[in-house]
């Protein structure tokens, strides 16, 4: 092998080892970065947040400022298209009633959100305890759950919320309640698997060797290692609660006027699609930037919350899906 050949594979090795090392600096990096300098480095995942945390103060604080421009009626003012011309409160236009479609979308939003966070919520803390529970003790306790679980999903979620709300009257609460049951197997069978497997883990084993009893060890080493995957299950599962609350509200059997939400505005506003298309399409589009803003902020917690794959959001965003595999240099004689 000449000097020159000699140079040129000690090159190429260079920049292979220099490749290969490229996962361990982010893998550095990352775990030394804090949790929104990740955000700010991911464009998309950003712009979700910022559209979720406009929708919360919207549907929040908002409701402070409107004051009763979401019930005040305006008969010389109905269906009027959108713009600029007839003040702030109808930039998005009025409904049949004269009603200020922006502000009917501040509440409304308040009234989706008041369903879908409890809901979610409520399966979450249930769900999760019970998982956890049922996987730690594993036994008969596991099997009883998972049959509870399976008969819950037997029925399709939805179907069964259209059931209960027809037999009961149509409610906010009584929505929460329906949702909230039918979304714990969700995460009873996500918290079961993961601490079945953490159950023979060392530091769980270590816990129980010192006498530490199973409630705080599934408090103390269980709960925080679950936790993320259920955080992100539940990011997803609120897309899904909100979008059952629409279609509820949709059918008339989910918030009856003279509360409003955004299904129930697309419901109202479908008869108008041809003169006053916009009472239907802006509360549709709603549900749709907020929902896919959350599955979108819902990937990226997931990458934020794995030590395994936190590293790939130090990365440029068109490197994380690459895998830099070393590739040795040929060798000739």
């Amino acid at each position: 092998m000449t000097v020159s050949e000699q140079k040129k594979g000690g090159d190429s090795m260079t920049a292979t080892l220099d490749t290969a090392a490229q996962p361990e600096d982010a893998r550095s990096q990352a775990g030394r970065t804090r949790w929104w300098t990740l955000l700010l480095r991911d464009r998309v995942a950003t712009a979700a947040a910022v559209v979720l945390l406009l929708v919360v103060l919207a549907t929040t604080l908002g409701q402070l400022l409107i004051g009763d421009l979401d019930t005040k009626q305006n008969l010389r003012a109905t269906n009027t298209p959108p713009g600029f011309g007839h003040g702030w409160e109808f930039v998005l236009g009025s409904d049949a009633l004269g009603r200020s479609v922006l502000a009917r979308l501040m509440v409304a939003g308040g009234t989706s959100l008041s369903v879908a966070v409890p809901a979610v919520l409520i399966s979450l803390i249930v769900g999760g305890a019970w998982g956890m529970w049922a996987g730690y003790h594993r036994g008969w306790r596991e099997n009883v759950s998972m049959r509870v679980a399976d008969i819950i999903l037997s029925f399709p979620s939805l179907l069964l919320a259209v059931v209960v709300l027809y037999i009961f009257s149509p409610s906010a609460a009584n929505i929460v309640a329906v949702l909230a049951i039918a979304r714990i197997p969700v995460y009873l069978r996500t918290a079961r698997a993961e601490s079945a497997e953490l159950r023979g883990r060392l530091f769980v084993d270590a816990a129980r060797t010192f006498g530490t009893r199973s409630g705080a060890v599934i408090v103390r080493h269980i709960a925080p290692v679950v936790a993320p995957t259920l955080l992100t299950v539940a990011t997803v599962d609120f897309c899904f609660v909100m979008l059952a609350e629409s279609s509820l509200s949709f059918l008339g059997i989910g918030i009856q006027p003279p509360d409003v939400s955004w299904g129930l505005m697309v419901a109202q506003g479908r008869q108008y699609l041809q003169t006053a298309w916009w009472t239907a399409v802006f509360p549709g589009l709603a549900i749709v930037i907020t929902t896919v803003s959350a599955t979108l902020l819902a990937s990226w917690f997931r990458l934020a919350t794995d030590p395994a794959q936190r590293w790939r959001l130090a990365l440029p965003r068109g490197r994380r899906g690459r895998r830099s595999a070393p590739v040795l240099p040929e060798v000739t004689q």
